[in-house]
């Protein structure tokens, strides 16, 4: 999946950078290429996670495979809906703690012999994708009094904090607590 650069838009004085145009938003940035080395991706991800979505558009974009294990639900999550739909393996895993979803998507991938991906997609690969494309907004807009995002494992923002000029950097937590 070949990527845009960055699209920034004002809102009422607000620049605000549209990766939601983008299948599976800024998380696609960086799981897009891991699909040039791994042809299969195993995730454990919280139920309400967007890296689930994410993984499945590139996977499905890059003609691989990718299986995300999530906690057991009445209802599944809109969002784990998503990635079936856009053609993620979905395992439902009881009890649903963060930890024992992670266990078993590490022995599945193991035993399988595919790519276990971090919460997030943790890596410096990553982080540095998300700089790189944040180099770019920089190069448009140049310092920034104030940066905000949600984050959930903490890759947006450290990539931002690497490719921005800003006087402050603000994380809005959301679903997992940051280090």
């Amino acid at each position: 999946m070949i990527l845009d650069a960055p699209v920034v838009e004002e809102h009422e004085g607000i620049l605000v950078v549209r990766d939601d145009l983008i299948p599976g938003g800024t998380k696609s940035r960086y799981l897009s290429p891991l699909f040039d080395s791994y042809p299969h991706i195993v995730y454990a991800s919280p139920a309400c996670g967007g890296a689930q979505v994410s993984l499945a558009y590139c996977a499905r974009a890059s003609g691989r495979q990718a299986t995300v294990f999530v906690a057991q639900r009445k209802q599944p999550h809109a969002r784990t809906l998503e990635a079936k739909a856009a053609g993620a393996h979905i395992f439902q895993v009881r009890p649903g703690y963060l930890t024992n979803v992670q266990a078993r998507a590490r022995g599945y991938a193991a035993s399988t012999e595919a790519h276990y991906m971090e919460f997030g997609g943790e890596s410096p690969e990553a982080i540095g994708v998300i700089a790189e494309a944040a180099g770019y907004v920089k190069n448009l807009i140049g310092e920034l009094d104030e940066v905000w995002c949600a984050a959930g494992s903490g890759v947006l923002i450290r990539g931002l904090r690497l490719g921005l000029e800003a006087k402050r950097f603000f994380a809005v937590q959301v679903g997992h607590r940051l280090n």
